[in-house]
């Protein structure tokens, strides 16, 4: 089956049938991460956003259940960040060296790669990983079996007000993360804008029977937003653990060359990103979704005609 709303189903039951598959994938990485935890986790986290994105499309259908759940898989999620954070960092300085070969040439960011990779070996081998997986894997079970609880609107003008309020509310909260991090430029600002972007790329996914005008490019320039906007957020985080007082990554004299790296990459990272926001998220939300709006209530209420003509 596919991450994609199917129109000629009821809503309730794709929204029950999507979040289903994911949360099940989300679990069958859980059980590969306790031995190959490096590429298990990254997927499993990946699974869960996409699910929490489906609680954000349809939230204003069921409020309580979407509210509930999200925040389910939210913690799920942070009991993994740090074993896959250590993993994102060792994969940050790899890039630099690639992207500043010159500069890096001579072994300068050794010393520093060796305590990452130690970092990771130390998360991912104690007992406390064993511990966050299986509390996350028990949480998704439970989660499994909330899913038939949810209830969402029938009539396909319900429905789509459904679909066009939540992927509304995504570009608003894109719009007003990029309108932040122009102006401010601070991590979080640029974070909040990569979760919404990622969020929006996924509605973009579930939606692509429905959204109204041809959407590969546009899912192609978010996916690259989003990935770009994942590498500044690893420059922001290893800039925090340079600068932190008990000096993990080493003393200033063997973090000088990987200080004036992470300062040129974010420079450029902030440019990009800003300049690729601009561009998707530029626009009014709610003019944006106003088509999406009608697209949708025509093609659900299409689809209920054809099938009441086939019953009759």
């Amino acid at each position: 089956m596919s991450f994609r709303i199917d129109p000629r189903q009821p809503l309730t039951g794709e929204v029950r049938r999507i979040l289903t598959e994911e949360v099940g994938k989300a679990l069958v990485h859980l059980d590969a991460a306790r031995d190959r935890p490096e590429q298990a986790l990254h997927k499993c986290r990946k699974r869960l956003k996409s699910a929490r994105a489906l609680l954000r499309l349809v939230r204003s259908g069921d409020e309580t259940f979407c509210n509930t759940e999200n925040q389910c898989y939210r913690q799920v999620a942070a009991l993994l960040a740090g074993p896959r954070e250590a993993t994102a960092l060792v994969e940050t300085i790899d890039r630099l060296a690639a992207a500043f070969p010159v500069h890096s040439a001579g072994g300068g960011l050794d010393s520093v790669r060796d305590r990452l990779v130690a970092r990771q070996h130390e998360l991912h081998e104690g007992a406390g990983l064993d511990a966050a997986i299986r509390a996350a894997i028990a949480a998704c079970e439970e989660g499994i079996g909330r899913i038939e609880t949810l209830a969402l609107p029938y009539q396909p003008e319900q429905a789509a007000d459904v679909l066009a309020e939540g992927a509304r509310v995504a570009l608003r909260r894109a719009r007003k993360a990029l309108d932040k991090a122009g102006s401010r430029g601070k991590a979080d600002d640029f974070h909040d804008l990569r979760k919404a972007a990622k969020t929006h790329g996924m509605h973009l996914s579930l939606l692509g029977r429905l959204w109204p005008t041809p959407i590969k490019s546009r899912r192609k320039a978010v996916d690259e937003l989003g990935e770009r906007l994942g590498e500044l957020h690893d420059v922001f985080v290893m800039r925090a653990l340079l600068e932190a007082d008990d000096r993990p990554l080493g003393a200033p004299e063997e973090t000088r060359l990987l200080g004036k790296l992470l300062k040129r990459s974010e420079k450029s990272l902030k440019k990009t990103c800003l300049a690729e926001a601009a561009q998707l998220f530029g626009d009014s939300p709610k003019r944006s979704t106003r088509k999406l709006a009608r697209k949708v209530r025509d093609d659900l209420a299409g689809q209920q005609e054809d099938a009441g003509a086939s019953a009759g």
